[in-house]
């Protein structure tokens, strides 16, 4: 590792990576490989609308995984891209057995977002809820990427996915779910 010095700054550590080289394995012969035989790339996509949620944090993995897992099967390594299409509502990946994690999220977000007439935004045409909405959703954000090995999204044991309803009345949402991989 060295330093390098420039114009009288001194500039974070310089790291020196040495690459290796792995000969690619053999689908065929090799039971323990991840490669296609083909080798070639593939995609999938689909949109899903889930049923309309009332305020707060759910689970939505199950639903999900139903409705991709006959495409999720064919790919042994790859990436699944879970995109909400809507700006108050979200997605994250978070604890999937105690539903009290859930409502303490709830909770948290509720209470570092004002709400009401008395909170200060000026965009409140659709409602005094939907501007923390808004909000809330740019916190956790719209998107997830998820790693896919051997037919299945790879998450932790205690990992779930959560949609999170920011709106208090109950609205259908769609996801679209992209699948790439080998």
């Amino acid at each position: 590792m060295t330093t390098s010095i420039f114009s009288g700054v001194v500039a974070l550590p310089t790291l020196r990576v040495r690459s290796v080289f792995t000969p690619a394995a053999n689908p065929a012969t090799d039971r323990g490989s991840m490669a296609s035989p083909s080798g070639a790339p593939k995609w999938a996509q689909k949109t899903i609308t889930l049923p309309p949620q009332r305020r707060g944090c759910h689970l939505i993995t199950p639903m999900i995984v139903k409705e991709i897992r006959q495409d999720l099967s064919g790919f042994n390594c790859g990436l699944a891209h879970v995109f909400l299409q809507h700006t108050s509502a979200s997605l994250t990946i978070n604890e999937n057995y105690d539903p009290d994690v859930q409502a303490d999220t709830e909770t948290f977000l509720n209470t570092i977002v004002p709400e009401g007439r008395s909170a200060p935004w000026r965009h409140t045409m659709e409602g005094p809820d939907d501007m923390p909405a808004h909000i809330k959703s740019s916190m956790f954000g719209c998107q997830l990427t998820i790693p896919i090995t051997k037919g299945k999204l790879s998450m932790g044991t205690w990992q779930g996915i959560w949609l999170c309803e920011h709106r208090d009345a109950p609205t259908a949402r769609k996801v679209v779910v992209t699948l790439n991989g080998i």
